[in-house]
């Protein structure tokens, strides 16, 4: 990855340098620049923003729990997804394991959104990473839990939104064997579902994740797979069940 240039901005800073700051609040979780009636939307968060009024943590929050955000991450997305998605725009890095999205996916539909997106902006990593001055940026960790946590978020971080999808989320896929570059996931030449090393236990482990989603997100997960991998994810989670 490239090396990111921090934007940190506090009580000293000049209109100019909080402009820019909020230029890349936009780019981070919007992954654009707000169209003009979205910045009628958030005029108040703005120019409160600009004032010195509030500062980047709460100006993340009122936007995370703005219409402007949920219309454009969470109402076309899967809940799985849109957790993935939250990761980006707020940790700056893809979830490291299913432990991590199982915990979130518990907040996000026992508490709902704003719950979710305020555990990880007062979460202890948000603050050891960014504090309350800095904007969020793409995570560029010195030690990964694994290659592949470091893999997911270097995908992650460089995909356009909605380039592989609104259903499934990058661990699920690499996971399933799929290939989700198009916005539509293919498979990869298996037949069937595909497991990295070692296999029996992150099998076990990942459908295990798999039947504790919601079912709604099972539906939209298997909605998305070509007949013969949704007719494998069955057969499989079936076995799991018993």
């Amino acid at each position: 990855m490239k090396p990111v240039e921090k934007i940190t901005v506090n009580r000293h800073s000049s209109v100019e340098e909080r402009q820019r700051a909020l230029y890349e609040i936009y780019g981070q979780v919007l992954e654009r620049q707000p169209y003009a009636y979205e910045h009628r939307l958030l005029a108040k968060a703005e120019q409160d923003f600009l004032r010195d009024k509030i500062g980047v943590k709460r100006f993340l929050k009122i936007l995370g729990h703005s219409e402007v955000y949920l219309n454009e991450f969470y109402y076309s997305s899967s809940n799985l997804k849109f957790l993935e998605l939250c990761f980006k725009h707020f940790m700056g890095r893809a979830p490291f394991d299913h432990y991590e999205m199982s915990h979130y996916s518990d907040i996000l539909m026992r508490d709902g959104v704003n719950a979710l997106i305020n555990q990880m902006i007062d979460s202890e990593e948000y603050r050891k990473h960014f504090g309350c001055f800095t904007v969020p940026y793409p995570s560029q960790e010195e030690f990964y839990p694994s290659p592949k946590a470091y893999l997911e978020t270097d995908i992650l971080n460089h995909e356009l939104h909605g380039q592989r999808g609104h259903v499934m989320p990058t661990m699920v896929w690499h996971e399933l064997g799929l290939d989700c570059d198009g916005g539509s996931c293919d498979l990869q030449g298996q037949p069937t579902l595909s497991f990295p090393e070692p296999e029996v236990s992150e099998r076990l482990e990942f459908l295990q994740v798999l039947r504790r989603m919601h079912p709604e997100d099972l539906k939209e997960i298997a909605a998305s797979l070509p007949p013969t991998q949704r007719a494998s994810l069955s057969q499989a989670l079936a076995k799991s069940a018993r």
